[in-house]
């Protein structure tokens, strides 16, 4: 275990250093057209290790490299390509073993637990096996079904997700000391979020009540299934659930074969997706195309989804669901200002954001492609691009965004559903379907939608009785010469002197150390190599890329 932790953080710091020295030290240098012209072949290769990486560790890793490959619509195919064979890479675990284990579990042999059970898994996972059976006769009576799946955690797999947690926990450390990283995200919490869900992953207990409580949210949607849990051949380690096998959703072949139009499937995808986050407040946080099938429908429903493996689940609050719900209807309404303060509430911003210029951006977005489809977007005149792009260049240089520890999960989900709907129809984008989901909120989309518009409600009357007293006090201050005016410009400016003169600070002490070092060493004296060792976090500074304490 300790050379799987070591193998882990050697993978992580070679991949930042490479990054830092590539993307932040050569370009100061003045070789960013070097630096670019290459930066595609490093990730390729960047990918192909990772890939072979995980692929012989297996745990956690194998699930960051499939959440990866499945970013069809951020990351360059030849990057997924790459990471792709990671959801058939993973070896499955000796049958002994498993069959062992699952008699442990259930307190009886296999083949009393079961009339049937195939040696051969039909899923090998990276932290379970998945096999098909048959119930015993009784139980196949009682539930009026027989053809079930078997899910089984390998053995000593707890132990596994534990080193890789620790070593995740280390690299999230790390990487709150990269001034990139932690101005837009705290990454040990992160961390944190992603380990409580892996932990939750590893007891199917919670998975099978993940399971039900689903099926709850969706049980008037005829277009939307899940699996019967047999709870009498179920454990923490081992989970018998009925056998829905149909269409992998990512088959457009299959899905035309019998006769499912795969744009109308991307448009439900989507629509059920948004249901879950706007409405339910409770998601499908691993919906990658191997978790959800397509079969015909009935009574008048051409296709229904069938969604498997929650494990991985995602609940949201009321209050960020509230703020999720008046974000869309922001963009549904075109309202600029409306939209700023939803991400502010959301704490998707970062604290130092100039929300005029933002609010102007927006604005310009929504007066040129408010209502515009994507394949319209596309089609559109770059030098409107670039015009738009000149014309916020220091909002778009500053990236005022960050993620919130608790938006982890949220993003996952909706970064695998974009590339599920990218892969059914490249022309499709998911977020074409806001509009219309919003919509059918605003026309009756519930008791939950209906007390969010009567909190804007009061939120506005608040508001509205309070501008008296504000006004009075901007008065008060303004007559005795107390008001003070906040210009984000100068503002940013000042931070930016600011941080040029530590930098400046760094690197001098960078060059005394380092002259200091190199004359000890000259006469011999082993101190020489602790001045030259320190002076590397001035160097680090002076370009700007780790934050010292």
């Amino acid at each position: 275990m300790k050379s799987r932790y070591r193998r882990i953080l050697r993978f992580a710091a070679i991949a930042l250093f490479q990054t830092w020295w590539f993307e932040l030290v050569l370009p100061k240098l003045g070789l960013k057209r070097f630096v670019a012209a290459r930066r595609m072949v490093r990730y390729q290769k960047l990918a192909r290790r990772f890939r072979n990486l995980a692929a012989d560790l297996g745990g956690l890793i194998i699930k960051a490299g499939q959440f990866a490959s499945s970013r069809l619509d951020v990351l360059p195919a030849a990057i997924t390509a790459e990471l792709e064979s990671l959801q058939d890479e993973v070896a499955p675990e000796a049958f002994d073993l498993i069959s062992a284990q699952i008699e442990r579990e259930l307190g009886i042999e296999l083949h009393v637990a079961f009339s049937t059970f195939e040696q051969i898994p039909i899923a090998a996972a990276s932290l379970g096996q998945v096999y098909r059976a048959t119930l015993s006769e009784g139980l196949a009576e009682d539930f009026g079904l027989s053809n079930v799946v078997v899910k089984a955690l390998r053995p000593g797999i707890e132990e596994i997700v534990e080193v890789d947690l620790k070593a995740l926990r280390k690299v999230g450390l790390w990487l709150s000391r990269i001034k990139l990283v932690s101005r837009r995200t705290d990454a040990p919490a992160l961390v944190e979020e992603f380990a409580q869900v892996s932990l939750e992953e590893v007891d199917y207990f919670h998975e099978a009540g993940n399971l039900e409580r689903f099926k709850t949210c969706f049980e008037n949607d005829p277009r939307v299934g899940a699996p019967v849990v047999v709870w009498e051949r179920t454990s923490k380690r081992v989970l018998t659930l009925s056998d829905v096998s149909a269409i992998k959703i990512n088959d457009v072949d299959g899905l035309i074969a019998a006769g499912i139009d795969p744009n109308s499937v991307a448009a439900e995808l989507a629509r059920i997706t948004f249901e879950q986050i706007f409405v339910h407040g409770f998601f499908h946080a691993d919906p990658h195309p191997g978790n959800i099938f397509i079969s015909k429908g009935e009574g008048g429903i051409d296709f229904k989804f069938t969604f498997i493996d929650f494990g991985m689940m995602g609940e949201i609050s009321n209050e960020l669901r509230n703020s999720l719900q008046g974000f869309i209807f922001a963009l549904v309404s075109r309202d600029a200002r409306a939209c700023v303060e939803a991400m502010q509430r959301l704490g998707v911003l970062l604290p130092i954001v100039d929300t005029v210029e933002l609010e102007r951006a927006i604005a310009a977005m929504f007066d040129r492609f408010g209502g515009v489809g994507v394949a319209d977007i596309v089609q559109t005149d770059p030098s409107e691009f670039k015009e738009l792009a000149l014309r916020f260049s220091d909002l778009l240089r500053t990236l005022p965004f960050q993620l919130p520890e608790d938006f982890l999960l949220l993003f996952r989900s909706i970064s695998l559903i974009s590339g599920v709907t990218s892969a059914l129809n490249r022309d499709f984008n998911m977020w074409d379907a806001v509009d219309p989901f919003a919509r059918s909120l605003l026309n009756g989309g519930g008791s939950s939608t209906l007390k969010a518009l009567g909190r804007e409600v009061t939120t506005f009357a608040t508001t509205l009785a309070g501008l008296p007293r504000k006004m009075d006090s901007v008065l008060t201050r303004l007559d005795q010469g107390t008001l003070s005016i906040r210009i984000p410009e100068v503002e940013k400016g000042l931070r930016r002197i600011d941080g040029s003169a530590r930098r400046i600070t760094s690197a001098i002490i960078f060059a005394v150390l380092l002259l200091g070092g190199v004359a000890l060493r000259i006469y011999g004296d082993p101190f020489g190599n602790a001045l030259l060792l320190a002076s590397a976090p001035f160097a680090i500074h002076a370009v700007g890329f780790f934050r010292l304490p």
